[in-house]
């Protein structure tokens, strides 16, 4: 009877044994493949998945100071405009390419994810960048050129094809800027402590990346645009826009993604209103018993947990 009972106590172990080895194989952080599946670690995300995301953004920050590095040069040469009018053009341009990634980052936490919204604002850069180079290529679009101290303006037609280019640009930008690095980050699972070190490693690549695309724009391109002309010299930045289009959806059957959890606006809200609601309650000791459930993941679908911190306690006391 009590070989029967240590049997029965043996299997039940090797098969607990057995799920908990078949568990480890898929990620634990809520990751999915594109067919929004569970993935596999060996099969997806990690470094296999990092080279086409870094290859997009070296690409795009490349295209990106293709265009702004000689911008002043170009409307005060090509354009004809004022060295005044010239700066505040560059400087209301870039302006508005520091405020788009607020509604890329909204769109990819609460509806579209990180991917699409990659891909969604990638595809408008690059029409951004094709514009841009017709309007620096094509006769009927490109500025005439100046007679001795005699420099015709530009026609409303040709301006409006350059700045509509431009901030078309600077749009596609907003949805690329906040997603690109944490969508990086994504491939690796952080509830495996082997991956979780390996962060540190792709940040460091991704920002050399962008270094890489911003010392090529500084260089040849503006090299290029100043000597062998502007249209190739836009066009050189839109082929490479193009390429970093292609890298990233290149890698589709290996990334990893999380899904949009939501707002992140509404529960900013709900967390200030809570906490003013609540800034009377005593605290418990645990602060376990903090979590919203005493599940190990988020009760919001696509979010993580975050860890209890008394950094903010004092705002409400």
């Amino acid at each position: 009877m009590g070989s029967i009972i240590d049997n029965d106590s043996s299997s039940l172990a090797e098969e607990s044994l057995l799920q908990d080895e078949e568990i480890k194989k898929y990620t634990g952080d809520g990751s999915v493949d594109f067919k929004g599946r569970p993935v596999l670690k060996q099969n997806t995300g990690n470094w296999k998945a990092c080279p086409f995301i870094l290859g997009n953004e070296c690409c795009e920050r490349l295209a990106y100071y293709g265009i702004a590095k000689n911008l002043v040069t170009y409307l005060t040469r090509k354009l004809h405009q004022g060295n005044v009018s010239a700066a505040r053009n560059v400087t209301t341009w870039q302006g508005t390419c520091y405020l788009t990634p607020l509604i890329g980052a909204i769109l990819a936490d609460s509806y579209w994810g990180r991917y699409w919204t990659i891909a969604v604002f990638s595809t408008i850069y690059f029409i951004g960048m094709c514009t841009l180079t017709l309007s620096a290529s094509v006769p009927a679009l490109k500025p005439a050129e100046c007679f001795g101290s005699v420099c015709p303006p530009a026609t409303p037609v040709q301006y409006a094809a350059f700045f509509f280019g431009l901030y078309l640009i600077a749009l596609g930008t907003g949805g690329i800027k906040p997603c690109v690095s944490s969508f990086g980050a994504d491939q690796f699972d952080d509830t495996d402590p082997q991956e979780r070190v390996k962060t540190g490693s792709f940040f460091n690549w991704f920002y050399f990346s962008i270094n890489i695309g911003a010392f090529v724009s500084s260089t040849l391109i503006v090299w290029t645009q100043e000597n062998a002309g502007w249209g190739i010299g836009f066009g050189i930045p839109a082929l490479f826009m193009g390429l970093a289009i292609g890298s990233f959806f290149l890698g589709t059957p290996l990334y990893r993604f999380q899904k949009p959890g939501g707002s992140p606006i509404t529960r900013m809200f709900q967390v200030v209103v809570a906490s003013f609601r609540k800034r009377r309650l005593v605290l418990p000791e645990n602060s376990s018993l903090l979590y919203e459930t005493p599940d190990k993941r988020s009760a919001i679908l696509g979010s993580r947990k975050l860890e209890h911190s008394d950094e903010l306690r004092q705002l409400f006391n």
